[in-house]
């Protein structure tokens, strides 16, 4: 039997119940065995350490104040190979981009748990002084390494994974002062891996999320934090918003009680500030029908998530915009981006700008927003509509229980994916812009969206196709994937 069935074997029953303590210390034992820095890792130190923390970098802290008060967080993302660059990468994203929050990203090697070929891009990066991996790898330079990072910034400090496996990096990462991990169960195997299970990512983020309850029955309260959908393609709300939302209550179910999610912007004012308001009302509501009375669900809007023009001008614009809709939105904190998005991964410099342009756009919003507005809470309604005929399905599937519904909603295609790159996914559903610039559906696949709904998302499409003289077919949804990239020769015609 290989390692696979094996693992498969052994696996236990699909379901959202909490890891038990017996349990999970055995897990915990077997995954920090895994590789030679998961030895220095000792949970009564590593508590005592995130209690030693400052307040200002505790990201908890920072973001139930910016919830309180109102304010929108800057953070962007930022990984290179080695500790001396990814040190001057934080700092100069702490000091010079005035980020709120400074992040870590670990590199592809690490997501899908490769470490000697981590190390190797480590080894090659020191040799030749210069990156060759895309983030840092936290498991191969371990603990003190990593405590290093976290004291050389002034903000706290969140480790962005992009991984469907992340029991080693949340052990390192928590232990060594990280106040915030991003990732969950479904969004991250639905957007990054082809092969792994839908049951397994979640079974893998039940380890994370049992670890983060873990630390907050000893008094250290962390940011879990759902990652919205990273497929470089258009996600409408309803879809993302139903998955934070089942993402969400796979972590309450292990007992998390502070957890973040993020929505990708679709580039439409009135569509992201309807979506970040209702992601955050619907996220309680689910929570308050499955008796979690307590969970902190503040929303991260994440700049545009799909291609990027190559016009350094029209960038900016994105990057501006884009503070402008989480601030109007109401979002706790924003995602930044850069002018070099169409490139490759950006210069510090390129990092830091992106945020100061994001803060500055966040500045000149302040205190704005669109509550009352006749088209804003129509689309409201329209979205919780949508997100609990999907909600509402994948709950009578699993007869309750979140993750066992889930899976048999992808099996049946009632969760989907636009364009996933997971086998499990069945991507029928197929997204475009309407006329007005909304992200609509054309094809719902076998989503159980209200006939009158869908009607709603058909009309803006009709229209669309009719104003350009098209065909009213899947054309509309490939021409969306692309079109923000386009020159504005090709946008907006003389």
């Amino acid at each position: 039997m290989n390692d696979v069935a094996q693992a498969r074997t052994l696996a236990p029953a699909l379901s959202e119940t909490a890891i038990p303590a017996d349990e999970f210390r055995r897990m915990r034992e077997v995954n920090l065995a895994r590789w030679p820095t998961g030895a220095a890792v000792d949970f009564d130190e590593a508590v005592a350490h995130q209690k030693a923390l400052p307040a200002k970098k505790q990201l908890a802290v920072a973001m139930r104040r910016a919830h309180a008060e109102g304010r929108c967080l800057t953070q962007p993302r930022g990984g290179v190979a080695t500790l001396a660059m990814q040190k001057a990468l934080m700092q100069a994203l702490d000091k010079q981009g005035l980020a709120d929050i400074v992040p870590t990203t670990t590199d592809s090697y690490t997501r899908n748990e490769q470490f000697a070929a981590a190390q190797k891009g480590v080894d090659e990066s020191e040799r030749l002084g210069r990156s060759l991996l895309n983030g840092f790898p936290v498991v191969n330079y371990g603990l003190d390494a990593c405590r290093e990072l976290v004291a050389s910034v002034d903000k706290p400090a969140i480790l962005l994974t992009g991984t469907s496996m992340p029991k080693l990096t949340c052990e390192i990462g928590f232990a060594a002062g990280y106040t915030g991990y991003l990732g969950s169960g479904i969004a991250y195997t639905t957007s990054y891996i082809k092969e792994l299970s839908i049951a397994d990512g979640i079974r893998n983020y039940q380890y994370l999320d049992r670890l983060a309850a873990l630390y907050a029955e000893h008094g250290v309260e962390l940011h879990r934090r759902q990652p919205g959908f990273l497929t470089g393609t258009n996600i409408p709300p309803c879809i993302a918003i139903a998955i934070a939302v089942l993402d969400c209550l796979l972590a309450a179910a292990q007992g998390v009680r502070h957890y973040g999610l993020e929505l990708a912007q679709t580039l439409h004012l009135v569509q992201d500030a309807a979506a970040i308001a209702a992601c955050e009302s619907l996220a309680q509501e689910y929570l308050a029908k499955k008796g979690y009375h307590d969970v902190f669900t503040p929303i991260t809007s994440l700049h545009w998530m799909g291609a990027w023009p190559r016009d350094d001008a029209q960038s900016a614009t994105l990057v501006s915009y884009g503070g402008t809709l989480a601030a109007i939105g109401g979002a706790t904190s924003v995602t930044t981006k850069t002018t070099h998005e169409a490139y490759g991964i950006p210069t510090p410099q390129a990092n830091a700008e992106g945020l100061r342009i994001t803060r500055m756009a966040i500045y000149l919003a302040r205190g704005i927003r669109l509550t009352g507005l006749p088209e804003y809470e129509a689309e409201k309604t329209l979205i919780g509509r949508e997100v609990r005929a999907i909600l509402d399905k994948v709950l009578e599937m699993g007869d309750g229980d979140v993750a066992v519904g889930s899976v048999r909603a992808f099996e049946a295609g009632v969760l989907d994916v636009p364009w996933s790159p997971n086998r499990h996914v069945k991507s029928r559903v197929m997204p475009a812009r309407d006329a007005r610039g909304y992200l609509r559906i054309f094809d719902p696949g076998d989503l159980p969206l209200p006939r009158d709904v869908m009607e709603v998302h058909r009309e803006g499409l009709r229209e669309r196709a009719a104003n350009e003289g098209v065909a009213f077919n899947r054309e509309l949804a490939i021409k969306s994937v692309y079109e923000l990239s386009e020159p504005l020769s090709m946008l907006l015609p003389d």
